[in-house]
């Protein structure tokens, strides 16, 4: 029997961007572990060490919150539920919302005990109501986190209280931070809370961003010894979503203002640029042994990117597939991938797809397509 099997050579095609010259500076940060992120694009803007595990302080709280939400999600919790406030949680030292022992106490004030006072008691108070200890509600984070995709992140306690074993990469920080956003839209609006009473005593909301005229409206500080100053930002402007997360400065001054710095970096200095639309056409493509010689290769989805004016200028992209492309094709299949380069760019891959079916000869005909290819080659 005649072999109707071929080899298909790589296509790879170049294609560079020629913009506007426009200036822009590379941005510099004192900040041991930064990253910077475009929610709108989900494009990285700055990375410094994001991937490093580091310890969070109480940004990790934001894991703690993650899991109280999931569980409000769920209907296995409501708000007005309430729980016992042991004398262990009474007695943890640090940031307090000043919870009473044996008294009980509802999941929302527990939550904004957590969000705006930063309470390490009422994380406590949380973390054993739910599983019985802290140890379990940490096991349980742990868990959670490499579920949702926090590869660098591990927890024994639910507060961020220093400890070896107790830590989260930037990285980390600001993927949790956009799945608090975006899954919990409604709940999210607690980060904005500017200040909280409990039990007679007020206290302000931590993040300094929330007090000027900045785009900001969540999400939590950190700071130990250990750590250092914090912070795990988010800010929007004209519609357009900014996530930072800063650690390891000196003082809570320098995290403040490097955070302002950084954000108002990305909203002034990158630009949201899109690229290419979902089902675009990019090439018609050789097909062996289909009714049709040719098919139309497209963006299996959208791209659109945030890039400083200075990237946008080397933007390249390059098309790779295996080429003729064997029928039969279905429309939609995958047969290629576009990669996207720019300067402090990582690489980006965009699926090439077919844009219409292409039914395979029937046998004669692949027998007399081969016959050719073998006398003439792929003329």
């Amino acid at each position: 029997m005649l072999n109707l099997n071929f080899i298909a050579s790589a296509v790879i095609i170049f294609l560079t961007i020629y913009p506007d010259e426009i200036t822009a500076k590379n941005i510099q940060t004192s900040a041991p572990n930064v990253i910077l992120y475009d929610l709108t694009t989900n494009t990285t803007l700055i990375d410094k060490n994001s991937d490093t595990p580091m310890p969070p302080a109480s940004m990790s709280k934001l894991m703690t919150v993650y899991m109280v939400f999931d569980r409000l999600r769920s209907g296995s919790l409501n708000l007005d539920d309430k729980f016992l406030v042991s004398r262990r949680a009474w007695r943890k030292g640090g940031s307090k919302m000043f919870v009473m022992v044996n008294k009980r106490v509802s999941v929302k004030d527990l939550l904004k005990g957590i969000i705006v006072q930063s309470g390490n008691d009422a994380c406590i108070v949380i973390a054993e109501g739910i599983s019985g200890t802290e140890e379990a509600f940490a096991d349980a984070m742990t868990r959670k986190a490499r579920e949702i995709g926090l590869k660098n992140s591990s927890f024994t306690n639910s507060t961020g209280w220093p400890d070896k074993h107790h830590y989260m990469s930037a990285r980390d920080i600001a993927k949790l931070s956009a799945k608090l956003i975006q899954e919990f839209p409604e709940l999210y609006k607690l980060f904005s809370e500017k200040e909280y009473t409990f039990g007679g005593i007020k206290q302000g909301n931590r993040n300094p961003l929330l007090y000027n005229d900045f785009g900001a409206d969540g999400l939590k500080t950190g700071y130990t010894q250990v750590s250092g100053y914090g912070l795990a930002a988010s800010a929007v402007r004209k519609g357009r979503r900014l996530l930072l997360v800063i650690n390891g400065l000196t003082s809570s001054r320098a995290r403040s203002s490097e955070a302002a710095r950084l954000l108002d970096w990305g909203f002034r200095d990158t630009v949201i640029y899109p690229l290419f639309k979902k089902g675009e056409e990019i090439e018609k493509a050789d097909v062996w042994l289909g009714k049709q010689k040719k098919v139309s290769l497209v963006f299996g989805k959208p791209l659109i990117l945030t890039l400083t004016r200075k990237a946008r200028r080397s933007l390249k992209v390059k098309l790779k597939y295996d080429s003729p492309i064997p029928a039969p094709i279905k429309k939609g299949d995958q047969v290629g991938l576009i990669f996207v380069e720019a300067d402090n760019l990582n690489t980006v891959k965009i699926p090439v797809t077919v844009a219409t079916e292409v039914q395979q000869q029937g046998n004669l005909g692949r027998l007399s397509t081969a016959f050719k290819y073998l006398l003439f080659g792929n003329k």
